[in-house]
């Protein structure tokens, strides 16, 4: 079985900079853009939980994308998250996105209030009948509360602009079988998974790491790809510190830090979140060391 890759092979769900004054860093916003690319990127992923989603307007959302979409002219494809836990605002959110000139849509489970599957197929269909854009079901139950059942997946694959799966789900035997059944473009979102999920038929990765070793993530793909097993597992043991020390917080957190020890604009934290304490950025230094990351501060 050969699966396209839709969106590319290797996207990183990008962090919004925000002043110490908490407005977005625009400028911050194209260098990150441009610094995902110059790494290796097919595609950007904004306004997604890594992007801080819930604490920025549909304005600001919209403005994240045209950002973007100008610093990063036709080298990559901008996906842009448009779910959330209530189907009319995730449609409007994907016109909206489409309308700011997105190639694609991220949607994510509807969180918290634990839909039936009914309600959870009825909801992606919603926003794929709405917008013209090809979307990419997220599905991670860790956080929503409630995963994308295998059979709703099959299903949902068979929609036209349903182009692919961001999996986080931690379940490698239970996306063996929804590849099998439905050969729906999966990515790993789960940065310590990726080998794996290659293993099992994944076509790339919509990772978070990738703003500090994409690289590293670039070279793991190629190698995979090109018939290279063993170079693609030392590129994944090389990365193991930077994969465990980037989550040992919430990992926008811990990846603003990351960036601003590497001389990028990771900025600030809006509320609910905080930003790393000292002792949380010593703690990561040494894992992004220990993953071969060249610091400067």
């Amino acid at each position: 079985m050969t699966i396209l890759a839709p969106f590319g092979r290797l996207a990183t769900a990008m962090v919004t900079p925000f002043k110490k004054d908490l407005s977005i860093d625009w400028d911050g916003v194209a260098t990150l853009a441009n610094h995902l690319v110059s790494t290796g990127h097919d595609a950007i992923v904004v306004n997604g939980t890594t992007g801080e989603a819930p604490t920025t307007s549909d304005d600001e959302k919209d403005q994240i994308i045209k950002v973007v979409l100008e610093a990063v002219g036709s080298r990559a494809k901008v996906v842009a998250g448009a779910g959330n836990n209530e189907t009319s605002h995730s449609v409007e959110q994907a016109l909206r996105a489409q309308k700011a000139g997105a190639h694609g849509l991220l949607v994510v489970t509807p969180y918290y209030n634990k839909p039936p599957q009914a309600g959870i197929e009825a909801h992606f269909r919603a926003i794929a009948d709405a917008s013209e854009l090809p979307v990419m079901m997220y599905d991670i139950p860790g956080r929503t509360g409630i995963p994308i059942e295998p059979d709703t997946i099959v299903r949902l694959a068979e929609h036209p602009r349903i182009a692919a799966l961001k999996d986080a789900k931690g379940d490698v035997a239970s996306t063996s079988w929804v590849i099998k059944r439905s050969g729906i473009p999966v990515y790993s979102g789960d940065d310590i998974l990726n080998l794996p999920l290659l293993s099992v038929g994944a076509v790339g990765f919509v990772s978070v790491c990738g703003h500090t070793v994409g690289p590293l993530l670039r070279e793991m793909l190629d190698s995979w790809f090109a018939g290279n097993p063993a170079r693609a597992l030392e590129m994944h043991q090389k990365a193991l510190p930077v994969f465990t020390g980037t989550f040992r917080t919430q990992g926008a957190i811990l990846t603003k830090a990351a960036l601003n020890l590497m001389g990028l604009p990771g900025g600030y934290t809006r509320l609910p979140l905080v930003d790393a304490t000292p002792a949380q950025i010593a703690q990561l230094r040494e894992d992004l060391l220990a993953g071969g990351v060249t610091l400067s501060a």
